[in-house]
């Protein structure tokens, strides 16, 4: 490493952020960049360690202490080409990823570990800078044809890859404009849409199609996609909320949090949210707003903590955050040893922005004033068991119930599988237990000939990290599929070579 010895000699630091009470005025992005010197040294803490354990931790396999050693020395062209080969999208997962690559440094042993994804935002946005980002088209095609259905995560990585692969690759997205999860569901306030417009842009400019206002298997005919393209991959997310039935779920003011976090970042781009009802089969109508309202938002992840800093945005009265387990440790315990990815409390930006954060409490019943909306939902507290050091079984405390005042509830409890109605019933796309699209996790394939899966289509909700890995190692079994072999890297194969 350039510095050997820099994680004896400087602390971690993160940047600087916008105040809460001056940032919860607008939706722009508030973390401010390092300052040079600071960059320099966050850079040097990188450990000249035998096993770089931050490789196995990070779901794409980011090649991490030699693109540290590049910034120490501020050799920025290094430093991005060497980001860039393992990592299509670094300016998405350097803003929204929880960094399973810290979690798993040699430093976070008996320190706290190197700022990977700081440094990962800052590297990415110093090439796009300095003009090191520049559209590479395949010197040549295949000939052959492959439709993308999704344009999150998963698809804009598959889609990536194979028309570097030199296929001609056009994705399908049933919104007005690619993203997915990226633009819709994810607030400006942690990735502003022109971070995603930008790299489209490059996208498009290597020769790749995008086609919006486009449903499969809505507007958009299957079997014209099966007659057209040499293989198709299937990367629409997963889509369906998972609801809480309980007495009062149809009072008026209890909706789910995807359908309240899109309404808002439509509206930050100044589109129509309701724009797509022709053509989106699970549309909404009602419009959603926190303002004045005493919010509740139940489950505690991050969608839910999007939820509560966009409802302090939008003016809510209050805002409270229930969750139903019980409060995790504020560190490691015995039971969750380096390099695991540890289940510790988290305190995000939103959080610091005002809210109450509720752990071990089930909502019983929501209660409804005279008009049917609204006012109250009643609640009880749990107690739990654990098993191995994680809970296991809860009953409810009794005596413990409380009526709580609320205008607004918010439904931030994960998807159960992707919505089936459209393309996945017309297809007829074996499915698993789960409800996702079945296809194995190291081929890709459907039961279908020619059909791929990837991403929370395929292996169910989760981080956008796995889902670029997810559309990058899709891409590489199409490629096999198409011409027998692929040019494309596998991370598998890297990491046994390293």
């Amino acid at each position: 490493m350039g510095k050997p010895t820099g994680f004896l000699e400087f602390a971690r630091v993160s940047p600087n952020k916008i105040s809460p009470d001056e940032r919860v005025d607008n939706f722009n992005e508030f973390v401010k960049p390092f300052e040079p010197e600071v960059l320099n040294q966050q850079a040097a803490r990188c450990m000249n360690c035998g096993v770089p354990f931050c490789h196995s931790g990070c779901p794409l396999g980011n090649i991490i202490p030699e693109f540290n050693d590049a910034v120490y020395r501020q050799s920025w062209e290094e430093a991005y080409e060497i980001l860039i080969s393992t990592n299509n999208f670094p300016e998405f997962t350097g803003r929204i990823c929880p960094a399973p690559c810290e979690s798993a440094c040699v430093l976070g042993i008996n320190q706290p570990p190197v700022n990977i994804e700081e440094i990962e935002k800052h590297i990415i946005e110093i090439a796009f800078e300095k003009g090191y980002v520049k559209p590479k088209s395949p010197v040549l095609r295949s000939g052959k044809k492959v439709a993308v259905v999704g344009s999150g995560p998963a698809g804009l990585a598959a889609a990536a890859q194979l028309n570097q692969a030199g296929h001609t690759v056009t994705v399908y997205e049933r919104d007005e404009k690619p993203g997915g999860l990226l633009r819709y569901g994810i607030p400006d306030f942690k990735l502003e849409k022109k971070i995603i417009d930008r790299r489209i842009a490059v996208m498009e400019e290597e020769g790749i199609i995008f086609k919006c206002n486009a449903n499969v298997g809505v507007n958009v005919s299957i079997n014209d996609l099966l007659r057209e393209n040499a293989a198709i991959v299937l990367a629409g997310g997963s889509t369906v909320p998972r609801d809480l039935s309980i007495p009062g779920r149809d009072i008026q003011g209890i909706h789910f949090a995807m359908h309240f976090l899109k309404q808002q970042n439509k509206k930050v781009a100044g589109s129509d949210p309701f724009a797509n009802a022709a053509i989106e089969s699970n549309i909404f109508t009602d419009s959603i707003s926190a303002k004045g309202k005493n919010v509740v938002v139940i489950g505690g992840g991050d969608t839910g903590s999007d939820c509560v800093g966009t409802s302090n945005r939008q003016g809510a009265k209050s805002v409270t955050q229930f969750e139903l387990l019980p409060k995790p440790p504020e560190g490691r315990t015995s039971l969750m040893p380096w390099p695991t990815y540890p289940m510790v409390l988290k305190t995000s930006s939103s959080h610091e922005e005002g809210c109450e954060r509720q752990w071990a409490i089930a909502t019983k019943e929501f209660i409804a004033d005279e008009k049917g909306n609204l006012k109250a939902i009643k609640t009880i507290e749990l107690e739990w068991t654990s098993e191995d050091g994680k809970p296991s079984k809860f009953i409810e405390k009794s005596g413990s119930e409380k009526i709580i005042p609320c205008e607004l509830v918010l439904l931030a409890m994960g998807f159960v599988h992707p919505q089936k109605e459209g393309m996945i019933d017309e297809l007829d796309v074996e499915l698993d237990e789960r409800g996702n699209v079945k296809a194995s996790e190291r081929e890709f394939k459907t039961n279908i000939a020619k059909i791929f899966a990837c991403g929370d289509m395929r292996r169910g909700q989760s981080l956008v990290v796995w889902a670029i890995s997810e559309g990058r190692e899709c891409a590489r079994k199409v490629d096999e599929f198409l011409v027998g072999e692929s040019i494309l890297e596998s991370k598998d194969s890297r990491l046994l070579l390293m």
